[in-house]
């Protein structure tokens, strides 16, 4: 798709690699890149790394890792201003050379240094531009606080400048970025006006939001994209999530990548914040490990959150472990959760105290000794075979299913939920779904 004005669709995202890519910005990344998607544009990932005391390399690394694991990819190289910087002198050059930028009385300057502050035109009383999200929006001239800096006292470019630079060269046709720019754009509609470039559409997206309305910080909730994958999140869930903050298709709440690039649009952005819930995204995250095999739910266990997944279940073969995997994903919110309880069932219970709720006797002992009796002598332990060994046990003793499946699970498990009981005694199989029963009747059913 082109612009109104012909120009064809091209975005950009631009971290700053002075910390990990956090939430917020993650969204504002994928806004972008669906946009372009959506109109068969280009999107463009730009490396801002002209602060060199804040700008570290791991965080550029991490940065690119982290749209490695969104699979959110640049459609050109990824640029670095640190290799642009020749281009932003031509274009500080051709600003002073045009009057349009000066060097100032070093004496009016806090540290006594002369730097180049760009001179905002006298006969413009106010800048506008349209929003995309917000609409209409204005600024008196005498809001941008006079002639700013554009570059320091040894020539090297700041923010304002250099975005512009890098945008025009880049032919960015869209300014997708959160609203904490807003007050940034008079002054760079000025730049472009002065370097004789086509201004381009903004569009400012709301911020995101803790619990109470403030801004959203690492008391609410990890603000580092890096931390969801470790937590056990999965990146098409957090992506999910994310572009429901502030865009709705309806009441429509799961969207696979095809269709949020296919119903994506601005149009559809609210102006006012998002608040980040947790509980949503866990949620989110559940459908999203219910959809999935239990193999690829190994292999992310393992790559995304531990490595040790698989020795730390090494008295289970990889069938077992699989099969414990399916069975515990319709109860996990990440892959965290669904470790740890595929973890605690291949470990043996500490059986030290009885559910308070449950008044086991004597009658639940000799349930629990048919129950052992019969799977020594079941020829096959499957689901299908152990369930009519369990309720034929019940209907002849005459007592109600709960009153044999629950000692049973909390044998196996040490817990009173659990999913079902037939398949957990196939699942651990005869010999062990035995030792742990005995030891359950061992320490409390000793009459």
């Amino acid at each position: 798709m082109n612009t109104p004005n012909g120009r064809p669709v091209r975005v950009r995202f631009a971290p700053s690699p002075t910390g990990h890519l956090h939430i917020g910005s993650l969204r504002v990344a994928l806004f972008n890149w669906l946009f372009a998607r959506h109109h068969n544009g280009t999107f463009i990932i730009r490396i801002e790394d002209t602060d060199i005391e804040r700008s570290k390399q791991e965080y550029t690394e991490s940065i690119i890792k982290a749209f490695e694991w969104v699979a959110i990819t640049s459609d050109e190289p990824i640029a670095y201003q640190t290799a642009r910087l020749d281009l932003y002198k031509g274009a500080i050059d051709k600003l002073l050379a045009s009057g349009n930028a000066y060097w100032s009385d070093p004496a009016q300057e806090e540290n006594g240094k002369s730097v180049i502050r760009f001179k905002i035109p006298t006969n413009r009383t106010q800048i506008q531009f349209n929003d995309l999200v917000r609409g209409p929006i204005a600024f008196d001239s005498d809001q941008i606080g006079g002639d700013f800096v554009i570059a320091r006292a040894d020539g090297s470019p700041l923010y304002n400048f250099v975005v512009v630079v890098d945008d025009i060269d880049m032919r960015i046709s869209h300014v997708i970025r959160g609203e904490d720019h807003i007050s940034n754009t008079p002054k760079q509609i000025l730049l472009y006006e002065a370097l004789g470039a086509e201004i381009p559409h903004f569009a400012h997206l709301p911020m995101i939001l803790g619990p109470t309305g403030a801004k959203l910080s690492k008391r609410d909730a990890a603000t580092s994209v890096i931390d969801y994958r470790t937590m056990g999140f999965l990146s098409d869930a957090l992506c999910n999530y994310l572009v429901r903050l502030s865009w709705a298709h309806g009441d429509q709440e799961i969207f696979s990548r095809d269709e949020m690039v296919q119903l994506f649009s601005l149009d559809h952005v609210h102006k006012s914040g998002a608040i980040f819930d947790m509980i949503k995204l866990r949620w989110v995250n559940s459908v999203y490990l219910k959809q999935l095999p239990a193999q690829a739910l190994s292999d992310l266990i393992h790559t995304d959150i531990d490595a040790t997944f698989k020795a730390r279940c090494a008295t289970w073969t990889a069938e077992q472990i699989l099969q414990a995997l399916d069975l515990y994903k319709d109860r996990s919110s990440t892959l965290a959760e669904l470790r740890d309880f595929v973890i605690a069932l291949n470990t043996r219970p500490h059986l030290n105290t009885l559910p308070e709720e449950e008044k086991w006797d004597a009658t639940t002992r000799m349930l629990l000794d048919a129950c052992v009796a019969q799977l020594n002598v079941l020829e096959e332990v499957t689901p299908a075979t152990v369930e009519p060994l369990i309720k034929g046990i019940c209907k002849q003793q005459q007592v109600p299913l709960p009153a044999l499946a629950k000692p049973i699970r909390f044998a196996l498990t040490g817990s009173l939920h659990s999913p079902s009981v037939y398949a957990l005694v196939a699942l651990l199989g005869k010999e062990e779904t035995i030792q742990r029963i005995e030891q359950l009747k061992s320490m409390h059913f000793k009459f």
